[in-house]
């Protein structure tokens, strides 16, 4: 017992990486904290992922803007502007559709407006990561990833 309380207050003060598998629903997560506690910025690991679903929500006007910080070499952060608008989010709900565990893919023709139209889904199609209404433009389905209202 005496080892392992040396072992953890050995480790007070130091970062501890968490190893995970899903970072798109991290960097959701991690949005809706920031909203909650009415941060005006957070971050979020890098992926091509992360950066094509921010750019997403930043041209439908949730966010304001994101850029790439570098923590240490070859160690990259996003840190996310978030939007309010009279001191409320914007976002007022974004989840994660299409899960590790369990895909969701749709057609096109078959996909729901959502939120009544209010809101959009961000998909990943053959031609990169879209909205909706993007999708439904170009006449293609894909992976919903997320919704957002």
């Amino acid at each position: 017992c005496q080892d392992h309380y040396q072992a953890l207050l050995s480790q007070v003060g130091k970062e501890i990486i968490m190893a995970f598998n899903d970072s798109l629903s991290d960097m959701l997560a991690r949005i809706k904290n920031a909203h909650k506690a009415n941060k005006a910025f957070t971050s979020c690991y890098k992926s091509k992922l992360n950066i094509n679903v921010l750019s997403v929500l930043k041209d439908e006007g949730y966010i304001r803007d994101f850029q790439d910080v570098e923590l240490r070499k070859g160690i990259n952060n996003i840190k996310i502007d978030l939007k309010y608008y009279n001191g409320t989010p914007v976002i007022k709900r974004i989840k994660r559709i299409s899960k590790p565990g369990i895909r969701v893919y749709s057609k096109i023709n078959d996909l729901q407006k959502s939120y009544g139209g209010l809101g959009i889904s961000i998909l990943s199609t053959p031609k990169g990561v879209m909205s909706d209404q993007k999708a439904r433009d170009n006449n293609v389905g894909g992976e919903i990833l997320c919704e957002v209202f």
